[in-house]
């Protein structure tokens, strides 16, 4: 499936593209044949429950582990006969911080660009500009050991820049991190996505990839079920509507009548009218109870938003499902 625009001429090489992936860990299918296609200087996030594959998607693309089946290519390099060139374009952040807590946040930066093979002198002017970019110069010299959660994963990402990377994994980036950590990280991600690099992103969290993803794949059991915009993927769900809710009996039976196909809420003095929310729908609501004579205390308008997605999507994360089959396998 294809996430770039439609256009009169050739569509421009994808930064990561793949097709048919599959991988299985014994008889248990985790990837059952997925295709991506993901332009340059974009977020996608891939979202899912635990064991959904998430986390074999990114061992796949970034190397780590052989794919049973399928292609993939990376940055314009094929996986399976250009790995070390894929290597070569591409950065990981995966879910716990892989720092040495013995060196200091500079001395961490110097030993990627040696395992880089940068030359001395561009190293330490690369561990420069990314201790001043990350806000983390004032720390340069303290020990990993010493930093907070949202610190360690700013070094980390800082690190994983060191090779200048096309392409970044990003793999439940701010697990654990405080809300403050965590929108400070989004912040980074818009800039580097901002500079032309692709952000490959897994994540539990529904508002992160609402607020940083251009596109959106839900994976489930497997396989792609779901791939769009945020919003094109809330469209698909049913459920948007008005929330009324009244003070007395009266006032709310008379809303009942208006509304004989409206959800009740008899405990609650409430009722549930199904709507887009939208001013004109607002605007006939409210002119049917005027002309029942009768008056809201107060009103909700609820749309589907990412929770929705996710909960329709993959089965409320189904009971027979192996939470921990990925981590299990690394």
């Amino acid at each position: 499936m294809s996430t770039s625009k439609r256009g009169d001429g050739p569509q421009p090489v994808a930064a990561v593209s793949a097709v048919g992936l599959r991988k299985s860990y014994g008889d248990r299918t985790v990837l059952d044949g997925i295709d991506l296609r993901i332009p340059a200087g974009t977020v996608f996030a891939l979202l899912g429950p635990n064991g959904a594959g998430k986390t074999t998607t990114v061992r796949i693309l970034s190397t780590l582990v052989a794919a049973d089946g399928g292609q993939a290519q990376i940055a314009g390099h094929d996986l399976t006969t250009a790995p070390d060139r894929v290597r070569a374009a591409i950065g990981v952040t995966g879910q716990f911080a892989a720092l040495d807590d013995l060196l200091t946040a500079e001395e961490n930066l110097l030993l990627m660009a040696d395992l880089l093979h940068l030359g001395k002198r561009e190293g330490r002017e690369r561990a420069r500009e990314l201790l001043e970019r990350f806000g983390i110069a004032d720390v340069a010299r303290r020990r990993a050991a010493h930093f907070s959660g949202g610190m360690r994963r700013r070094l980390d990402l800082a690190m994983t820049l060191v090779g200048d990377p096309r392409v970044i994994f990003l793999d439940e980036p701010t697990a654990g991190l405080d809300p403050r950590s965590r929108r400070t990280l989004w912040e980074t991600v818009r800039a580097l996505v901002a500079g032309g690099v692709t952000v490959f992103l897994t994540t539990q969290y529904l508002e992160e990839a609402d607020q940083l993803a251009d596109r959106i794949a839900v994976l489930d059991g497997g396989r792609i079920v779901a791939e769009g915009t945020a919003e094109e993927l809330k469209a698909r769900i049913p459920g948007s509507h008005v929330r009324l809710r009244f003070t007395d009996a009266a006032g709310y039976e008379g809303a009942v009548a208006a509304f004989p196909d409206a959800a009740r809420d008899d405990e609650q003095l409430a009722l549930r009218v199904a709507g887009d929310g939208g001013l004109d729908a607002l605007r006939a609501l409210f002119d049917r109870l005027d002309a029942a004579g009768v008056r809201a205390a107060d009103f909700s308008v609820h749309t589907p938003d990412l929770d929705d997605v996710f909960l329709t999507l993959t089965g409320e994360g189904r009971a027979d499902r192996a939470p921990h089959l990925e981590e299990n396998q690394r």
